[in-house]
Order: structure tokens, then C-alpha cells, then sequence
């Protein structure tokens, strides 16, 4: 059998809770069964790039703050790439989602790819999700096949739970059968909240939402979105729900409201797969809330940190994009219909040179 050829890849990522780092992965693999992690960095996001960003969340068209923002968000990764001192055949960029509507086959990631490859000399694929959009896919989530590829060193029947901003999950059967989409609310709306009222960025540990009891009747209001029996593939934009929903709260029974519908959001997603996984394995900045976790775990049963599998829970989402530009140099899909709803297995992205 023919040896593949193996590159070098980096993968960049700024999820939508903006959470004061682009995530930088270099990993090398032949876009198939071999990955092989060889490092990371956490570059600081500056709180500027941020706000300008935050300014820009439901735009669906080009004015003066979408353009500022995309500057600023492209000059940021280029700094980030810089810095790491990681060199690589290509660079991911998934660049920075402002709007994500799958209903109106609509979704926009901030970033300017050619000048990201003309600054750091690496060939550059961004916009990875408009093509599966154009074949009747959702745009999201993304990663599952690189989720896949890595649980097989390990095992079948388990998910992988990336805990961002929204919530994805990522089901691999016994058989290999490979189901995957978004499951609701996870750090956004608690970070917007926990900067609205507390001028703090995250709610360390899930201290505050400890402290608070739970509104049953807004959990009840929650329960009856639409968005939980529509069956999957499907996905959300970070502002599907919104603070709106707990505003006649205390700040703490908010906060351990918000919890609640993260947890419960992931309990739904569960009661759609065909089997209930053996194991979840949480990623993102969610699974750093040991309150959340808890949750999770009385809730779900069997929930830990990828860590014990010995990946890295912050670097994951950024090395799945570096192993979807390799598959977008290959012309390999990068989503198929169990994963977003598309038509058929699609390649995607856009290429661009130094």
C-alpha cells in the first residue's frame, strides 16, 4: 500500500465566548487516520480585538465595524502564528464567527486569509463552511471528523462535548456510524452575564451559579424551545437564546439558571443519539467550570475531561482545523450528512498562497 504523504498543519481558533486567547495547534497528519499533536499556544486576544469583535454579533452585512473588526481579528492571528514560532505547510484559520444562521444558509467568520498568508509566508485555507452551506448543510459543527479520527485510537460508542460558547457533540457507534450537532447554550450566555453584572469574564469554578438556586419556571420556558425537537444534524448561533431569559432574577439564581440549561441542553442532545455513549469526553473552556462538570456528570452519567485521553481539552478545536485544511488541500470532505446535514460528503474552503 501506498504511503501517504504526511504535512505539517497549523489550526487557529477564536471561539465566539471570546475568552482572551487565539488557540495556535501544530500537528502533522496525512488528513486520514494519522494526527499526530506536536505542539500549542495560547496567544492573548486583546481586549480591544475582542469589543470590536462583540460590536459586530449578528451583522449579516459589510459596514465600518465589520471591517475594523476583521483587521483587527486577521493583524491578532498573524501576531499568533508569529509568535508561536511554529512552522507548517498550511495554516487553518476558521477565523472569527460574528453570525451563524443555518435557516437562511447564512453563516460569517471574520478573517482575511490572503493577507494572513502574504504576512507569514504559509499557505492559508479559511471560509471552510460556506461550501457545505451551499450543499444544504448547516455550516456546523465542523470538527467531528477529526473527533472521529482521534477516538479510534481509543474507542467506540463514545462522544466527544466541546464545550464553547454553544455546546457540540460528537457521537461515535460501535459501527463507526458517526452522528454530530449542536445541543444549546454553554459558556456564552454565562460569560455575557457574568461581564454584564459582575465585570468578570467567566464565573470561576461556577461560584457564583453555585450560590444561586435554579428558576424552574424559566428552566420550564427553556425545555419548550423548538430547537430540541428538531432532529439533528443541526446548529445555533451564540445568540439563539439570550440574556432576556433570565432578567427577572437575582444575579445568583441567573447564574445557576443559565447552569441548568447548559446541562440540560446536553441531556436532550443525549436522548437523540441512537445509544447512549459508553463515555463523554469534554473539550473547551466549559470543562475548566467544575460546577458545570459536576452537573454534567449527575446528569449524563459517564463525563470527563478529553485530558484523559491524553489530549489537550484547550488545543482541540484548533488542531481539528489544522487537520481540515490538510483534508482541503486533499479535496477530502470536511462535513458529510450525519454531521451537518448535507447533501452529500463536501470538501471545502478557500485556498490562498503566499
Amino acid at each position: 500500500m501506498e504511503k501517504k504523504k504526511v504535512y505539517r498543519a497549523i489550526g487557529l481558533m477564536s471561539g465566539t465566548v471570546l475568552d482572551g486567547e487565539i488557540d495556535v495547534a501544530l500537528l502533522e497528519t496525512d488528513g486520514d487516520d494519522y494526527v499526530n499533536v506536536l505542539g500549542f499556544y495560547a496567544h492573548p486576544y486583546d481586549v480591544n480585538v475582542r469589543e470590536a469583535v462583540r460590536k459586530c454579533f449578528g451583522r449579516i452585512a459589510p459596514d465600518g465595524d465589520t471591517k475594523l473588526a476583521e483587521t483587527l481579528v486577521t493583524d491578532a492571528h498573524i501576531e499568533a502564528v508569529k509568535a508561536s514560532g511554529f512552522e507548517a505547510d498550511v495554516i487553518g484559520f476558521h477565523g472569527q464567527t460574528i453570525t451563524h444562521l443555518p435557516d437562511q444558509g447564512f453563516t460569517w467568520q471574520l478573517g482575511d486569509g490572503a493577507k494572513l498568508a502574504r504576512e507569514t509566508g504559509i499557505r492559508v485555507v479559511n471560509d471552510m463552511r460556506s461550501n457545505d452551506m451551499k450543499y444544504g448543510g448547516e455550516g456546523a459543527p465542523l470538527l467531528p471528523l477529526y473527533h472521529a479520527a482521534r477516538l479510534k485510537a481509543h474507542h467506540s460508542n463514545a462522544a466527544v462535548l466541546n464545550l464553547g460558547g454553544v455546546s457540540n457533540i460528537t457521537y461515535v457507534g460501535e459501527d463507526d456510524e458517526l452522528i454530530a450537532f449542536d445541543c444549546g447554550p454553554a459558556n456564552a450566555l454565562m460569560d455575557d452575564y457574568m461581564r454584564t453584572h459582575f465585570d468578570k469574564d467567566f464565573d470561576e469554578g461556577g461560584a457564583v451559579a453555585l450560590s444561586g438556586l435554579v428558576s424552574q419556571s424559566v428552566l420550564d420556558e427553556f425545555d419548550a424551545s423548538s430547537y430540541f425537537k428538531k432532529p439533528a444534524p443541526k446548529s445555533l448561533d451564540r445568540n439563539h437564546w439570550t440574556l432576556d431569559i433570565v432578567k427577572d432574577l437575582s444575579s445568583e439564581d441567573a447564574m445557576a439558571t443559565l447552569l441548568a440549561m447548559g446541562v440540560w441542553a446536553v441531556v436532550y442532545a443525549l436522548e437523540i443519539l441512537p445509544a447512549k455513549p459508553k463515555a463523554i469526553y469534554a473539550c473547551g473552556g466549559g470543562r475548566k467550570n467544575g460546577a458545570l462538570m459536576a452537573a454534567l456528570a449527575r446528569a449524563c452519567g459517564n463525563v470527563h475531561e478529553v485530558e484523559d485521553l491524553g489530549w489537550n481539552g484547550d488545543a482541540t478545536e484548533a488542531e481539528g482545523f489544522a487537520y481540515l485544511a490538510v483534508r482541503s488541500l486533499l479535496g477530502l470532505p470536511l462535513s458529510v450528512p450525519s454531521t451537518t446535514g448535507v447533501d452529500q460528503p463536501v470538501s471545502g474552503g478557500v485556498h490562498h498562497n503566499p
